[in-house]
């Protein structure tokens, strides 16, 4: 599929198997679990991405003329905006009702997975004119599926500007990190918090520990079949609840235990030696992401502890700089996450959706830049006056 910029050929790759691992990853690095060849195989094996899920395969892939992948990029062709955390159920709805057809659609994203990270994947010696290349190829492929839009959901900073300056529509969004800088201990992190909002971190965790609930933190080889099987469980308990719809099946999360384990850190609460509530996450360079969480037994502030001040503990035990709870979730704030940019950049083909999207983008961007700033005021730090 040439792309216009100097005939580069990129292909169309059905199946992220049909590209060997080594070569992605090549491209991918290792900094990002989400974005190995392992991740997303999972994904497509375990049939939880496919063309019947409504996220058809359709990665882009640049070989140079030793048949030597170069460049690449996760690209799926959908029939509908599920599992992708940048909302644009409101411009299908526009479209439609003004006539047009907005699905199908192509979105360059890690499925259900709202974590930041490079989108256009280049061996490091590449020169930056791929970059280009796949952006044109994504377009280009959509003008040859007749798709509405194209869609980079969590791209990095950097790539989200020139994505802008190629002349795609920009969006923001937010998210909530916790920062590690350097602290020695919880205590040590907590020593940075106003008083208030100290003791009421503490009173949290201690109701926790009086309920006599116990943590264990299991990674790699320590995770056997029956912790997943606990585990999806909880993860069936949870998503049944808050959304009724479960992207993800059983054989995902073995093959991620397969493929990738010591990429995991599964966080299990305990209570009289009976597992009552998990949290998945997954280890990169800098960073803990938590992904998942689920309890069968409800106990109060149990999804605090399980999922931000146990992942907190690892990451000042492993010396990771970032952890990162997933999407949404403003009362995050007063626990010590920060709030962050996230980015998305958007290809339209009808000028008048486009235009309207633009028009509706040139209002949001502020106002997301607006409640960040004033979300910032409320961080518990003594700094910020607590």
């Amino acid at each position: 599929m040439p792309d216009g910029t100097e005939q580069t050929k990129i292909a169309v790759v059905s199946a992220i198997d049909e590209v060997p691992a080594a070569e992605w990853d090549a491209c991918a690095g290792n900094d990002d679990p989400f974005l190995s060849h392992a991740f997303l195989a999972a994904l497509e094996r375990s049939g939880s991405v496919s063309a019947e899920e409504g996220w058809a395969p359709q990665h882009l892939a640049v070989e140079d003329d030793s048949g030597r992948l170069v460049a690449c990029a996760p690209l799926y062709l959908k029939s509908h905006s599920y599992g992708e955390y940048v909302f644009d159920w409101s411009w299908a709805e526009a479209y439609h009702r003004a006539g047009g057809r907005y699905y199908p659609k192509l979105q360059c994203a890690v499925p259900f997975t709202p974590v930041t990270g490079r989108r256009l994947l280049l061996r490091p010696e590449v020169p930056e004119k791929f970059r280009v290349a796949l952006m044109g190829g994504m377009a280009e492929l959509a003008r040859q599926h007749r798709a509405s839009s194209v869609h980079v959901t969590f791209p990095t900073e950097d790539e989200w500007t020139e994505f802008g300056r190629q002349g795609w529509l920009l969006r923001l969004g937010e998210q909530f990190h916790w920062e590690n800088t350097g602290y020695r201990d919880f205590d040590d992190f907590l020593d940075e918090l106003s008083s208030r909002k100290r003791k009421v971190l503490r009173k949290e965790r201690r109701q926790v520990a009086e309920a006599g609930i116990e943590f264990r933190v299991l990674n790699g080889d320590e995770i056997r079949e029956h912790h997943w099987d606990t585990f999806f469980r909880f993860y069936l308990d949870t998503h049944d609840r808050k959304w009724g719809q479960n992207y993800l099946n059983r054989t995902f999360f073995s093959l991620l235990g397969e493929t990738m384990a010591e990429r995991v850190v599964l966080i299990l609460a305990e209570k009289d030696g009976r597992a009552v509530a998990g949290a998945l996450n997954l280890k990169g360079a800098d960073a803990l992401y938590g992904r998942y969480w689920g309890c069968r037994e409800d106990y109060k502030f149990l999804h605090f502890e399980t999922c931000y001040y146990q992942a907190i503990d690892y990451a000042i035990a492993h010396a990771l700089h970032w952890v990162e709870a997933g999407a949404q979730g403003p009362h995050k704030v007063q626990r010590g996450y920060k709030p962050r940019r996230t980015f998305s950049a958007h290809w339209i083909a009808d000028p008048g959706l486009r235009d309207a999207i633009a028009r509706y983008l040139e209002q949001e961007r502020p106002a997301i830049e607006a409640e960040i700033a004033e979300l910032a005021q409320r961080l518990p730090f003594k700094q910020t006056g607590g």
